[in-house]
């Protein structure tokens, strides 16, 4: 039979058709948005760090030696701005001596920094390298030796007289006249050195590379006789400072 019609509602089942995604209050919602704020906020500061990462290596850059009056050569090259040849190094007679940077900041320093450090390690002739970036020291031999406070790098002097930077040891060696300059040197001396594995410095032995001291008079003080990383010059296969 019919069921009788009547005032009388009767029950009736509503299927969910709610989302997944259910919150109990206001609550919830107050903390999902602190959340995502919290997110962004994250995700803000390390665009920040990137941010001042470039502006750093811009800086870096813009730091460098100004060159803009120098005209560039028929490769298109600007040349070293020191043209004296007649700039020595005392005591450097027998070898080579370069002036370098071990920094990947400034990606063509770097390059030619290593391109030269190749080409000359090609004649296996004793090789006296100075790397500016483990210790300041050298930027000060170089500075007092050219008589200039804004240079660029690497230098070269090859038996104590004055050669160049890198695109005047490219020029030399393409044209076969840097052999002519290293012939007579002495040889290298074959494999690593034993005592720095060929690094050319070694933790200092008066601090252990901590760069303090600490006596019961005076309490702890800055080392004396490392450099600002803590490290001094291997004695094995370093030559003594100028």
């Amino acid at each position: 039979m019919w069921r009788p019609w009547g005032n009388k509602k009767s029950p009736v089942r509503i299927h969910d058709t709610s989302s997944p995604f259910s919150c109990s209050s206001f609550k919830d919602i107050q903390h999902l948005c602190t959340e995502e704020s919290s997110l962004s906020s994250a995700t803000k500061r390390t665009a920040n760090v990137f941010h001042r990462v470039r502006i750093a290596n811009s800086l870096l850059r813009a730091w460098a030696p100004d060159r803009a009056g120098t005209r560039p050569d028929s490769c298109g090259k600007i040349p070293d701005s020191v043209t004296d040849r007649s700039i020595s190094i005392p005591g450097a007679d027998k070898r080579i001596v370069v002036y370098f940077t071990s920094l990947r900041v400034v990606r063509s320093t770097f390059e030619d920094c290593k391109t030269v450090r190749s080409i000359l390690r090609g004649f296996r002739v004793s090789i006296d390298e100075r790397d500016l970036s483990m210790d300041s020291g050298f930027l000060n031999e170089l500075q007092g030796i050219l008589g200039q406070s804004k240079l660029t790098l690497p230098r070269v002097f090859i038996g104590g007289r004055y050669m160049g930077g890198a695109e005047e040891i490219r020029q030399l060696h393409e044209a076969g006249e840097l052999k002519k300059f290293v012939e007579g040197l002495p040889a290298a001396e074959p494999g690593t050195c034993d005592v720095c594995g060929g690094y050319r410095f070694v933790l200092c032995h008066e601090c252990d590379g901590s760069r303090k001291l600490y006596t019961e008079k005076s309490g702890f003080k800055n080392c004396t006789a490392c450099n600002e990383n803590g490290l001094v010059r291997c004695p094995s296969c370093s030559c003594a400072p100028l």
